[in-house]
């Protein structure tokens, strides 16, 4: 474990923020050389778990999102939690097309995406309470293997 980097960011669930909070990650796993696909992959992931955070967790009425990253050689893994009004039944609001928000034409795909680009996809959620969501990513393995 001696060659853990671990950083921690705090910032308010506000739209542009969901940018900044992209850039801090593609900045943090840049060190292992990472692949513009796998860049880009971690880029959409937490997008869509900021943008989840904003819009379903908080509900555009602010609040505050914190973001942890900790690259483990090769394993970036991104803990995004909100202290919104949680997921009621998480199994359903992982399911594609699932939207509890058609009126602001949202996908209903966040989870779907965090899970096609990231190796590993934890949700936990307590309604009241907030949401907690874990990604897992092999970063800048460029060793002929697909995993």
């Amino acid at each position: 474990m001696g060659n853990t980097n671990e950083m921690l960011v705090e910032f308010e669930a506000i739209g542009e923020n969901e940018s900044l909070a992209r850039i801090v990650v593609a900045a943090f796993v840049s060190k292992v050389n990472p692949t513009l696909e796998e860049l880009g992959d971690i880029k959409v992931a937490v997008s869509e778990a900021v943008t989840n955070a904003i819009i379903h967790g908080y509900e555009g009425n602010g609040g505050t999102i914190q973001m942890r990253i900790a690259l483990d050689g090769h394993k970036l893994t991104i803990v995004i939690t909100d202290k919104g009004k949680g997921i009621p039944d998480v199994e359903k609001a992982m399911e594609p097309l699932f939207t509890t928000k058609p009126e602001e034409e949202r996908s209903g795909m966040g989870f779907s995406f965090m899970e096609a680009f990231t190796n590993e996809l934890m949700v936990e959620s307590k309604p009241g309470e907030g949401t907690r969501i874990t990604m897992v990513k092999m970063m800048g393995e460029q060793d002929g293997s697909d995993n």
